[in-house]
């Protein structure tokens, strides 16, 4: 096989790497026409990681797990060979402690909750079909982290959420996080090593080789020395927890958390506990970028904090709008910030959504440097707050999802940045059944749209909700979903980028020519 023809063999192997495998047709006879653009397909295979649950002994955890219909799915041209699955396993090398046990999405007892070790074979969750939610629970205070991957028709925008509802003590609330792909690298503006919060980031390695990571610190002086951090060996098909306080001897409120794989690769997501103010999962951040997008401000929201971090060599102006219900507006006393070069800044915007639901719109000067950025939403007061977080994100291309919604709790929050965008929202049956239902909304560019999902038509039980780009400028989403008990305003936020569920591959020929040249 001569030069070409193995340069040809190598791009498209680096692509599936990359994004995801689709399939290449190749035609029966040579094509005498020149190559044809890229085509999207949908992928074969999507790989995500969930950290373990916070160690609770009133904690109960529910995984919901949902591929939409269409773009390879039951409506879809995905073809695959053998059936599809798509199963979530614990991490081998995990320990469970006491399994508190399983229950069915009836409600009833059933297996012993997930486990690592001799039970790492056995899926804790499993997908069936297109277009229907799966769920499990357990209440076990020492569940594993869960590496799992969907094939074929499944594989389209599979997603997974795990929610953790906690009732008392550090860290009470809701504490919800959607399950992410590997990567090598990821920015968490908003940990924190103060005294009051307990931040631990969970590494799990995926692949059957170990990794190698190292964790950066960063605050408003600059990098912070944490030799501790460096080149933390995460085993084989195995989850490592490091308490983030114990990298460095000076409390901070606020920091910069640079996940780093030096080989392999690794999921990452930081677990906040705080005594007074409860906690959530603070996930990864969008990429460093010129400017950002953090989308879905709660309406009742008592206070937000942004924190920002540079981390190229060049310093960042951004303006600061808040997209409101009918308008985009300038924040009175935030209308600019300066992030010096690999330093952070924080601005604390207080009530800033005034009883309205928003989104941060965070737009760079001429010549800006790039930024990571998150928001550290509070609701409640006294004793009665909730925390949760919205890290900036990117847009939706084609189609976000997000797997656990419940009725009465989710708040889909839409924000048309630029210019109107058209949407389609669609809420998939029940985990019980049902009939799937959707609604089309228009965005008006600088505002941000709050609505309620379409409620499954009959069913019941947590069902999926994707969020279609019909067409229009970009589009940004959020989805709060809100399970308030004992006067505490219990919710927490996912963003919804693009689920990624099509992948571009260029059109292959037949060129025997090739293996004369």
């Amino acid at each position: 096989m001569n030069r070409t023809t193995l340069t040809f063999f190598g791009a498209v192997a680096a692509l599936a790497a990359v994004t995801g495998v689709a399939a290449v047709t190749v035609p029966a006879e040579p094509a005498k026409s020149t190559a044809k653009a890229a085509e999207r397909l949908p992928v074969q295979r999507s790989t995500l990681v969930c950290p373990p649950p916070p160690p609770s002994e009133v904690g109960e955890t529910t995984y919901t797990a949902f591929t939409p219909q269409g773009k390879g799915g039951a409506n879809g041209t995905q073809k695959s060979s053998g059936a599809p699955t798509a199963d979530m396993l614990p991490a081998a090398g995990s320990s469970s402690g006491d399994s508190g046990g399983k229950k069915d999405d009836k409600g009833k007892k059933g297996d012993k909750g997930p486990k690592g070790g001799k039970d790492a074979t056995k899926p804790v969750i499993s997908v069936k079909e297109p277009g229907k939610p799966v769920t499990a629970t357990t209440d076990s205070s020492g569940a594993p982290a869960l590496i799992g991957s969907a094939d074929g028709a499944l594989a389209p925008g599979w997603s997974v959420q795990q929610t953790t509802t906690i009732s008392a003590g550090t860290g009470r609330g809701v504490q919800g996080l959607s399950c992410a792909a590997p990567d090598t690298s990821f920015w968490f503006p908003g940990a924190s090593t103060a005294k009051s919060r307990q931040d631990y980031v969970h590494l799990t390695n995926p692949d059957n080789n170990p990794a190698v990571v190292d964790l950066e610190l960063y605050g408003k002086d600059g990098r912070i020395k944490a030799p501790a951090g460096e080149g933390i060996n995460i085993p084989p098909r195995s989850a490592v927890p490091v308490l983030l306080s114990t990298l460095t001897s000076q409390p901070a409120d606020d920091l910069v958390l640079h996940v780093a794989a030096r080989s392999g690769r690794v999921g990452a997501a930081v677990q906040a506990s705080d005594e007074k103010t409860g906690g959530d999962w603070l996930p990864a951040a969008a990429e460093p970028a010129s400017g950002a997008v953090l989308p879905g401000l709660p309406s009742d929201a008592t206070s937000a904090r942004l924190v920002l971090f540079a981390p190229g060599g060049s310093d960042a102006d951004l303006k600061v709008r808040l997209a409101g219900k009918n308008n985009a507006i300038t924040p009175t006393g935030h209308e600019t910030l300066h992030v010096k070069s690999g330093m952070m800044t924080t601005a604390d915007l207080g009530d800033i959504t005034r009883g309205e639901p928003g989104s941060l719109l965070l737009t760079p000067e001429s010549g800006s440097g790039k930024v990571v950025a998150a928001l550290r939403v509070t609701r409640g007061k006294g004793d009665k707050q909730e925390t949760a977080f919205i890290p900036a994100t990117t847009p939706i291309e084609e189609r976000g999802t997000v797997a656990d919604n419940r009725a009465k709790g989710s708040t889909l929050s839409l924000v048309a940045p630029e210019k109107d965008a058209e949407v389609r929202v669609v809420s998939s049956v029940g985990s019980e059944g049902g009939t799937p239902v959707s609604k089309n909304y228009t965005v008006k560019a600088g505002t941000t749209l709050a609505v309620d999902p379409p409620q499954p038509g009959g069913g019941k039980g947590a069902f999926g909700v994707t969020v279609e780009k019909v067409s229009g400028g970009p589009l940004y989403a959020s989805r709060m979903l809100a399970l308030p008990a004992d006067g505490v305003p219990m919710f927490t936020i996912q963003t919804l980028p693009d689920d990624r569920g099509t992948v571009e591959v260029p059109e292959a020929e037949q060129r025997i020519s090739l293996m004369n040249d």
